[in-house]
Order: structure tokens, then sequence, then C-alpha cells
């Protein structure tokens, strides 16, 4: 299972807004602190943490922050009208397209998803696979 995802970025400022715009509608809080952003889901009493936790942070070395080529991070939405929501938001909040919202032919017929590049390019889809909704073929 994976316990956390780091992203790092130059501009913290310009991160906040760009994943603010969407991880609050997902279900994610924010805490902020001076190591950065950390977006977590919240935790009933009791309960043990759920993962992932998905942290912006400046890098460790103090070199620029630098997006991985092929690396990306996807975050489920509940429906398809909230990715295109969600991704629209992004975008107004900063954020690169890197795929308008809609169905992919190497992908199943329920997986509806939509690309993004934050501001320090670090690529980020929005999907659902909500077998209610229209698929591809339908």
């Amino acid at each position: 299972m994976i316990a956390y995802v780091t992203v790092g970025a130059d501009d913290i400022t310009g991160a906040k807004r760009f994943y603010s715009a969407f991880l609050p509608a997902l279900g994610y809080g924010l805490d902020e602190g001076p190591e950065g952003l950390s977006y977590v889901l919240p935790v009933p009493p009791g309960q043990p943490p759920v993962s992932p936790d998905f942290y912006v942070k400046p890098t460790f070395d103090g070199k620029p922050a630098s997006a991985g080529n092929g690396s990306m991070v996807a975050f489920e939405a509940r429906s398809q009208a909230q990715v295109r929501d969600l991704h629209a938001a992004a975008l107004a909040a900063g954020g690169a397209d890197e795929g308008a919202p809609g169905f992919r032919a190497a992908y199943g017929p329920q997986f509806y998803v939509g690309y993004l590049r934050d501001p320090q390019g670090n690529k980020i889809a929005l999907f659902s696979s909500d077998p209610t909704e229209p698929g591809r073929d339908g």
C-alpha cells in the first residue's frame, strides 16, 4: 500500500493555489508549515490513518525541483462531472492542460480521465471509473 506521495515545488504559494483547487473536494485537508504542504485525508477517532497522504515540499537538497519524466500522480474523483469540474478549477488555479477530460481508447470503457501539469510541471490525473455512469461505448 502506498503511504504517501511527495512532489517538489519551488513556488509553494503557486502549488497551494493549484492543489487547493481540487484536493479539498476529494476530501483532503491541508496542513501548512515551514516544511511545505501536507494534504491528508481525515481520520475518524480510533481509526488508523487513511492513505495515501500527499505532500508538496521544497527539495531537501536545495536544488530546483523538477518533474519526473514518466511520473504521474492520479486522484480518484466521484464522478465524470467532478473530473470536469476539478480539471477546470485546477486550470484556473495555475495548472496546464495535458489532456481534456474524457475517455481514452487505450483504457477501459469506464475510465474517464483528465490530465494536468501543476505549476512545477508535475503530471496529475483526475479520474473516475464509476460503473453506474455512461461509458466510452454507451
